[in-house]
C-alpha cells in the first residue's frame, strides 16, 4: 500500500463518548502463508483550542476522561474480537 493510500484509508468504525474516540482499523498481515485479517485501534481526544478556536487531537487525556475512554475502549475491543473471528472464516 502506497503512502497516500495509507495517509486516506478509513477506519471501519469509530466510538465516541464525548470527546475521546476509538477508531478501528483494518489490517491484512500474511501469517503462516496465508492472509489474516487484523484490527488495530487509535486512542485520541478530540479538544478545540480557546485561543484559535480550531479542533485537534491529543493522546493526552485527564481523569474525568477516563470513564469514557473505557466506555469507547470496551467497544473497540468488542467490535474487533467480533470481526476477526468472522474474518477468518471469509476468503480475502
Amino acid at each position: 500500500m502506497s503512502q497516500a493510500e495509507t495517509q486516506t484509508k478509513k477506519p471501519v468504525k469509530t466510538f465516541r463518548a464525548g470527546g475521546v474516540s476509538a477508531s478501528i482499523w483494518r489490517n491484512e498481515v500474511e501469517q503462516d502463508g496465508q492472509t489474516v485479517v487484523r484490527h488495530s485501534i487509535r486512542i485520541q481526544k478530540r479538544y478545540r483550542d480557546d485561543e484559535d478556536g480550531d479542533w485537534h487531537n491529543t493522546d493526552y487525556l485527564f481523569p474525568n476522561d477516563l470513564p469514557r475512554l473505557i466506555l469507547v475502549a470496551q467497544k473497540a475491543l468488542e467490535f474487533a474480537v467480533l470481526h476477526e473471528s468472522d474474518d477468518e472464516d471469509l476468503p480475502i
